[in-house]
């Protein structure tokens, strides 16, 4: 993973011992001049380095959630350090295509990260309704029920609702490794992203695409169960950067599949829980839906 900084904006200050460890956060006292989303680095007693974001900042207390976990941190003996500067990612179509990637946006089948191309904010930028294209250009799916009875347009989004123990990753699959366009010959990429996903299920992903020959023209980002549930957080809106670049950059015409949306909310939950803040219906927090929207729209 390649966090882009510019250099001027990196600070010197360190910040030696952490109020609490609670969750997959850590929560600092005394820290000034921070600001919301900006990128952290932990390094705890033992000299490893985990990087991370803030999520809260009041007058005493910043709040900041660990992507590789909080798991062996003691709070004494912890060093804050804020980098000044929000997450940014290094995307490009020679870049990003062909390759599969962690949650974090980190290589997974070798070769060397990402470094080439435009260095972009991860959290995106607002769309003006009144720019869009009409939606009218059809993609199939090669799923009949989908194609027949609930087509899927470009520029518009088709929810897929499963329960535990239906075939919902092998229609994911499916529909990544047959989706095209059919009236125009233009280029087509794919941004497939697993979100708390099995290891089978991300070795079957991983396998039909290849075999297929789909992989070549798509951007591969899982994020596994056992990792930690923060980078849930994360993995989505890395895949929607990269889907941005190419299609307003590049010019392609991306299909992106983000899958399960039930671990992202799951996620979510859990830091706000760790939090305190108020929960509502089901234990989620009150700005799910906000949340989901920036995601989807």
């Amino acid at each position: 993973m390649e966090l882009v900084l510019p250099v001027e904006t990196r600070t010197a200050v360190e910040y030696v011992g952490l109020s609490r460890v609670q969750g997959p956060l850590v929560f600092v006292s005394g820290a000034t001049d921070v600001g919301y989303l900006e990128l952290a680095e932990v390094v705890a007693g033992d000299g490893d380095s985990r990087m991370g974001r803030v999520l809260g900042v009041s007058e005493r207390t910043t709040v900041v959630e660990v992507f590789e976990g909080t798991v062996g941190l003691q709070a004494s003996r912890c060093r804050m350090r804020f980098l000044g500067g929000p997450f940014t990612y290094h995307v490009s179509a020679e870049e990003v295509l062909g390759r599969v990637f962690d949650g974090l946006g980190r290589l997974l089948n070798g070769g060397p990260a990402p470094m080439a191309g435009e260095a972009r904010y991860i959290n995106g930028l607002p769309i003006s309704p009144v720019a869009r294209v009409y939606p009218q250009d059809f993609i199939q799916t090669g799923i009949s029920a989908i194609d027949g009875m609930n087509s899927l347009v470009r520029g518009q989004k088709l929810p897929i609702f499963s329960g535990s123990g239906f075939p919902h990753a092998q229609i994911a699959a499916q529909i990544g490794r047959q989706a095209r366009l059919l009236e125009k010959e233009e280029r087509f990429a794919l941004v497939f992203a697993a979100m708390g996903i099995k290891y089978e299920e991300a070795q079957f992903f991983r396998k039909d695409l290849e075999e297929s020959g789909s992989l070549k023209n798509a951007a591969l980002f899982l994020n596994l169960a056992d990792s930690p549930s923060i980078k849930r957080l994360i993995t989505p809106r890395i895949a929607l950067t990269v889907a941005e670049h190419l299609a307003f950059s590049e010019g392609m015409h991306v299909l992106v599949i983000l899958t399960d949306m039930t671990n992202y909310c799951e996620a979510l939950r859990e830091v706000a829980t760790s939090k305190g803040e108020v929960p509502s219906r089901k234990g989620y927090p009150g700005y799910l839906y906000s949340d989901l929207a920036s995601i989807y729209e």
